[in-house]
């Protein structure tokens, strides 16, 4: 089981790294023996949401230099292990770009974010699973669609809307069958008690890869997350930090 000491200008936060999520701990615990991480910054922090670093840009940057875009030559493919791994308060995820451009939900090489959020009530935690079923929905059309996309096009050059019409009922149904087959998206009994105890950001769960939860520091957490901050979430004060394997 590897663990790293997140060495702040805050306060000490160890993380347990998950053996569930390989690609993602081999590449952390590489970084970090690098010293990638080291004098880097938690560029981005937004309070009672996470706290973000890992953007090798950050390191020495002058004040009101918008930072996030930087990090190695590579991202990592998606570890979803889910819904085992979920963003609880303390959990360890990868930051990415956005699904427009990143469809594959690739991870950045390098940075991170430490979740805080909030605690949620249990009919908040039911909106959102209803909320779950509809994206579910949507993403179950919107691959259909893509399958038959030349089909689309022909009928669309043709202002065939008959046969428009038809296909999307089709699609529909298809839709509304694999759902079905899916099953209803719902949080797990661990989940509910942890999103309405301890707190996190449900809303980000099975979209963005947790590979390592805080063990000790988690009020160096609250204290980052907590802090003044200027444009871009960018805190008022550096932030520095310094990443080391300790077992």
């Amino acid at each position: 089981m590897a663990k790293v000491r997140i060495k702040t200008s805050e306060g000490d936060i160890l993380v347990r790294l998950y053996d569930e999520t390989p690609i993602h701990r081999d590449n952390f615990i590489k970084l970090a023996k690098q010293g990638y991480y080291d004098g880097t910054l938690f560029h981005r922090v937004i309070k009672d949401f996470m706290i973000q670093g890992g953007d090798p840009d950050s390191r020495n940057a002058p004040a009101g230099k918008m930072l996030g875009s930087g990090g190695p030559d590579y991202t990592l493919p998606a570890e979803f292990v889910y819904p085992q791994l979920f963003h609880k308060r303390g959990a360890l995820s990868a930051a990415r770009l956005g699904d427009e451009v990143n469809p594959a939900k690739e991870s950045s090489g390098s940075q991170f974010y430490i979740v805080w959020g909030k605690t949620f009530k249990p009919a908040e935690l039911k909106q959102l699973e209803r909320q779950m079923a509809m994206q579910q929905e949507q993403d179950v059309f919107n691959a259909l669609a893509k399958q038959h996309h030349d089909e689309i096009m022909d009928l669309r050059r043709n202002r065939d809307r008959a046969g428009l019409q038809a296909l999307q009922d089709k699609l529909i149904d298809e839709t509304k069958a694999q759902c079905k087959a899916l099953g209803k998206p719902a949080f797990t009994p661990e989940q509910q008690e942890a999103y309405t105890t301890i707190g996190g950001t449900p809303f980000l769960d099975n979209q963005y890869t947790v590979f390592g939860e805080v063990e000790e520091g988690l009020d160096v957490v609250e204290r980052i997350q907590d802090c003044e901050t200027l444009r871009g979430d960018r805190p008022k004060t550096d932030i520095t930090m310094s990443v080391e394997v300790v077992e």
